[in-house]
């Protein structure tokens, strides 16, 4: 029997151009470069830098970006049909796209009949005349357009006929691609599909295909997307992690999972690379200085997580009970968590390493502790390094470096009016009592300065380790000023990154026990890796 084979769809990332009009999201210059590079890196055909006619830092990254070398994708500037009244060639607009040197211009033009007569206030056969002129003038010199008819499934449920128009109109013209745009984010998965099949069918004379453009107003982008890929568009527009503007774009992200491992017949980026969309994800993130959206699917921390301990019971025996798919496909890991809500299974899954899981007291004890400190406000799933000492506590195995006599944080301010902390540790190291001050930036670094200096000599491991995150959350914040304060301290070395947590009414005890913490768990790691080389 002769198969069909799979159909290669485009994907199309506008995260410099789109996502960028997202709350909170800017990028600088070199950022959109950076991002560039590492879409051509993991196969995106399409990306469009931005809009070359709105400021000096998109004409700039036209100029420097062709000295990008990009292997796979094409560098698209996007902009709009000609002003009325104004010939093409004549058009500030289409004289910035060529300027850009970009291969191919992406154009938007007004595709419902409402938008055109109340928005734009023109004419209908204006409205026309300006899609056709534009994409006949950019095509004339040599570039690739595409057409994005903007609001086109509110326009074609409006006025069939028109919409649909415009859309020959621009295919006529020379758009090698038309895509159907669910600007307001709108349309149901259903009516997108109609349309898309109605819009291939009227451009079927001219051999122009289309693709889709989705925001996610009503949390359907990816699902309006692959409606429309399976109604038969080439093309899918998005951004990384569904930035833009309102509630954003489809997220690209999910789109390529979506269509490399959920649906059958297509094919999307080259093999190899979907492994690094966890990868991509976090480093757009970090790039745009946003947090990290953790329950995203495929590629957030928590997707492949598991707390409840019936749940992890089962994922021990089939991970695709609780799973799926195999979270190593797209570059993720599988995460156990422990909370009041974990189970035996839990505590087994996090302690193989202890080769404690045939202790059903024990088991049954670490469970108890973990219930009692989150009663307190202790969290432990980003602390895993406090929880592998609670074990340790619970299994009478963890014997501390050093002994914790007292510590005393002083902020005061110098004659020139800068503030000054100063902290004072006293603690005992094999035997002998060691009295250390230090100054910091703040009390978490003074107490980490004073910390090391007596721990220096006895351990001169920890010049490698580092604090690189410190997060302060209120417990109960109904108590005021007498709320409980966690705080969660990220550490690191040459080769791990940990978490640590500290809970108490006092910011500066909290602080200090979790510093406490990641110094103990830094030792405990380096003895244990020296003993098993």
């Amino acid at each position: 029997m002769q198969t069909t084979p799979d159909r290669t769809i485009q994907m199309y990332d506008t995260t410099l151009r789109d996502g960028t009009q997202g709350e909170g999201i800017s990028l600088s210059l070199e950022d959109k470069l950076q991002i560039a590079r590492r879409l051509d890196e993991i196969g995106i055909d399409y990306v469009e830098g931005g809009y070359p006619l709105s400021n000096e830092k998109d004409v700039e990254f036209f100029r420097r970006a062709r000295a990008l070398n990009l292997r796979q994708a094409k560098l698209c500037a996007f902009g709009m049909t000609r002003r009325r009244g104004v010939r093409a060639e004549d058009d500030p607009g289409m004289q910035a796209l060529l300027a850009s040197g970009a291969p191919v211009c992406t154009i938007v033009g007004k595709t419902s009949d409402f938008h055109v007569l109340e928005v734009l206030r023109v004419s209908l056969e204006e409205n026309l005349a300006m899609i056709g002129e534009s994409a006949e003038f950019l095509a004339r010199t040599g570039r690739e357009v595409i057409y994005d008819a903007e609001h086109f499934f509110d326009g074609w449920k409006a006025n069939r006929d028109y919409a649909l128009t415009t859309l020959r109109t621009a295919a006529e013209a020379g758009a090698s691609l038309v895509v159907l745009c669910d600007t307001n984010g709108g349309s149901l998965p259903e009516e997108v599909a109609a349309g898309t099949r109605e819009a291939i069918e009227a451009l079927r004379d001219s051999g122009v295909a289309v693709g889709i453009h989705c925001h996610n107003d009503c949390e359907l982008a990816v699902a309006n997307s692959l409606a429309a890929v399976d109604a038969g568009a080439v093309q899918a527009q998005g951004t990384i992690n569904g930035f833009g503007e309102r509630c954003g774009n489809a997220d690209l992200i999910s789109v390529i999972a979506n269509l490399a491992f959920k649906k059958r017949g297509y094919k999307v980026l080259p093999r190899g690379n979907l492994e690094h969309l966890t990868e991509l994800s976090r480093f757009v993130y970090e790039t745009a200085n946003i947090h990290m959206r953790t329950n995203q699917p495929f590629v957030g921390q928590s997707a492949f997580a598991h707390k409840g301990g019936m749940h992890v019971h089962a994922i021990a025996r089939a991970t695709n009970s609780y799973e799926h798919l195999d979270p190593t496909l797209v570059g993720n890991e599988r995460r156990i968590l422990v909370s009041e809500l974990s189970g035996r299974s839990n505590i087994m899954a996090l302690t193989s390493k202890h080769n404690i899981q045939q202790n059903r007291e024990l088991m049954d004890r670490i469970l108890a502790q973990v219930v009692a400190l989150e009663n307190q406000g202790y969290v432990f799933e980003a602390a895993e390094a406090s929880f592998d000492l609670l074990v340790r506590r619970c299994a009478g195995t963890f014997q501390p470096h050093f002994e914790r006599i007292k510590y005393h944080v002083k902020v005061g301010t110098e004659l020139a009016g800068s503030p000054v902390t100063e902290a004072t540790v006293k603690i005992g190291v094999n035997g002998v009592v060691k009295y250390e001050v230090a100054e910091g930036d703040g009390p978490v670094n003074a107490l980490d300065a004073a910390l090391r200096k007596g721990l220096h000599d006895a351990f001169p491991n920890l010049r490698e380790m580092r604090l690189v995150d410190y997060k302060v959350r209120v417990v109960n914040s109904e108590a005021g000023t007498a709320a409980r304060i966690r705080v969660i301290i990220e550490s690191a070395d040459a080769s791990d990154l940990w978490g640590t947590v500290g809970v108490s009414e006092n910011i500066i005890e909290a602080s200090w026990l979790a510093l406490v913490d990641a110094v103990e768990y830094k030792l405990c790691k380096d003895e244990q890796g020296a003993r098993k080389s």
